[in-house]
């Protein structure tokens, strides 16, 4: 055969013809596994085990990632449930009736005047009264009135 390519026309190195196609430069000294018949002996690569362990250390590192997204959504979705009753506090207190002029970082209460049947901004708390609160107001919630001009509920510490 005179188109062999054998490139390093070494002693170990030929070209190999394989089902009538020849593969170019074979070199037996370059491969890992024996190459003829009393070759030097070999352990197998445990493929399966190996395997397992590729996809376990995957799903422990995806496992993570996801719990570490889990928890900023859960955060994020907080978030946004503060932002949403800081709303509903504000059009509670845009539709309450005040006859005063409301400063910025004072707190204050929406009452409902059930004599009245309306909802009150009153700067007065049930224990800021000199002798008691009116009977007919019922206090729904404690408010700051913030610089973006939104109140937020103010939560009493012993809930």
């Amino acid at each position: 055969m005179t188109d062999k390519s054998n490139i390093t026309k070494g002693r170990n190195s030929f070209d190999a013809n394989i089902a009538g196609s020849l593969v170019p430069f074979f070199n037996k000294n370059v491969s890992e596994y024996p190459t003829e018949a009393g070759g030097v002996k070999f352990e197998l690569v445990p493929v399966t085990k190996q395997k397992d362990l590729m996809i376990n250390h995957a799903r422990m590192f995806a496992q993570q990632e996801y719990d570490r997204i889990v928890e900023l959504v859960n955060v994020l979705e907080k978030q946004a449930q503060a932002i949403k009753r800081r709303l509903e506090i504000t059009d509670a207190v845009h539709g309450a009736v005040y006859q005063f002029q409301p400063v910025m970082g004072n707190v204050y209460w929406l009452v409902w005047d059930e004599r009245k049947q309306h909802t009150l901004l009153t700067p007065n708390g049930p224990n800021d009264w000199s002798s008691s609160a009116p009977e007919d107001y019922n206090y729904r919630a404690q408010v700051k009135y913030m610089g973006d001009h939104t109140w937020m509920e103010i939560k009493d510490e012993k809930e």
